[in-house]
């Protein structure tokens, strides 16, 4: 065969397989979705529950026919609690599963894991916590708290409804406990708070020995002045904590805990009744009475076929993310991740609190926030909300370095960390 013929067969050969891949991938009669959350390791107690809405979401989804005429599939992997390993099984769902979006993590920690995978493979990413802030990434769509959806209201309401004037910071020791404590820090001072009058605590996750820092936080509340807890502890660590505090005779009239990790799957595995009047801030409780709240508490509690079992505010967050990811796939008309992304801003869905939420220019999600009472019966009672919805801020404004940042993810600016003082894109911090 002359040197012509044979080039011409090996270019017929590739041809041919770049047609069969791309006839295979029209064929695949499936939408993957990735759903990467913890469901063994010190996250499980929190994580499991996200997983088990994202399947009943897509089941649900399925039944209405699906998304662009073909069924979603959902893929489930277990990080385990194992930061490194978000990275790797993120890799994994993008390449080898060739998902079309992912709805993953609890800790920041993982989502930092996972974040320089997503926008090397250019992948969407729903994200459901509530976190610190100091980040815009256009890969990674923020559904969770942003620090002014949750900690700055939060320390509002503890400082002008429970006249609170010394704060205790506890907090699990990584990034996100970190960063949102060095917001509030700032903030405090900023309110005319003593630094004598702020006392800051960190522990490792999975944290089981609470005596003595319980016992530190009684004498600092022993002052004579109002003191109050705001805890990021994460995960299990959170239910010894709450049994010491008991154990020491530490009540809610006397030093509340205003919790942002705990609702009600946390309290679950808790003897809830040393705790009734200790309050967590979210913007979802299961006790909030509208039609389309009781219509999803019902739907969960028959899909797991458990009546005990509850709900909180990550899994609104995938709902409402999921709902997003849908609208965007629909409008945009493919599951192509550029166009998807640039689809997704603007979309507006149902929220369960009786509003609609959208989605901003800087990935992030308009609000309601609530404080809720713990109740005996594990549930809480909404103390206090605003009285709209919150526009999240990604940079914060008390902090030297982010307060002259902006995000905005839509042409022509397509930033994640804009200056607005020097007129560039690429200030500290985040991605853009």
């Amino acid at each position: 065969m002359s040197f012509m013929s044979r080039q011409f067969v090996k270019s017929a050969i590739v041809a041919g397989g770049v047609a069969l891949s791309a006839f295979a991938a029209q064929a695949q009669n499936t939408i993957k979705v990735g759903v990467l959350h913890s469901l063994s390791g010190t996250m499980a107690i929190s994580e499991t529950t996200l997983k088990d809405v994202m399947l009943m979401l897509i089941e649900d989804q399925n039944k209405k026919g699906g998304v662009l005429g073909k069924k979603l599939e959902a893929v489930v992997v277990d990080p385990a609690s194992n930061w490194p390993l978000f990275a790797e099984k993120a890799r994994e769902l993008v390449q080898k599963d060739k998902v079309a979006a992912i709805f993953c993590c609890w800790t920041s920690v993982s989502r930092k894991s996972v974040l320089p995978v997503v926008e090397e493979l250019n992948t969407v990413v729903f994200y459901p916590v509530q976190y610190e802030g100091e980040e815009s990434s256009k890969n990674i769509f923020y559904t969770g708290a942003a620090p002014n959806q949750q900690a700055i209201p939060a320390v509002d309401y503890l400082a002008e409804n429970e006249k609170v004037q010394r704060w205790v910071l506890a907090g699990t020791d990584y990034v996100y406990p970190r960063t949102t404590n060095k917001i509030l820090e700032a903030y405090l001072k900023s309110k005319g708070v003593k630094p004598e009058d702020i006392m800051i605590n960190y522990t490792p996750f999975g944290h089981s020995d609470w005596q003595t820092i319980v016992a530190d936080i009684k004498k600092f509340g022993s002052a004579g002045k109002k003191t109050a807890v705001v805890s990021t502890i994460n995960g299990d660590a959170n239910v010894p904590f709450y049994k010491e505090l008991a154990n020491q005779g530490i009540k809610a009239t006397d030093i509340p805990v205003v919790a942002f990790s705990v609702g009600e799957e946390e309290l679950a595995g808790i003897d809830t009744k040393p705790l009734v009047g200790h309050l967590a801030a979210w913007n979802y409780f299961q006790s909030i009475d509208t039609p389309d709240n009781k219509a999803f508490i019902e739907k969960w509690k028959a899909y797991t076929k458990n009546p005990k079992r509850v709900t909180n505010d990550p899994m609104e967050a995938h709902v409402i993310g999921f709902q997003m990811w849908v609208k965007a796939v629909e409008k945009a008309g493919t599951t192509d991740p550029s166009k998807v992304i640039d689809a997704l801003i603007g979309v507006s869905v149902p929220n369960l609190t009786g509003g609609y939420s959208a989605m901003m220019p800087n990935h992030h999600i308009t609000k309601p926030v609530f404080i809720g009472e713990i109740q005996a019966n594990g549930q809480f009672n909404v103390v206090w909300q605003t009285p709209g919805l919150v526009v999240a801020q990604e940079w914060s404004p008390y902090l030297e370095g982010s307060k002259d940042l902006i995000a905005d993810w839509r042409a022509p600016m397509t930033c994640g960390n804009f200056n607005v003082k020097t007129g560039k894109c690429g200030g500290k911090g985040g991605s853009n």
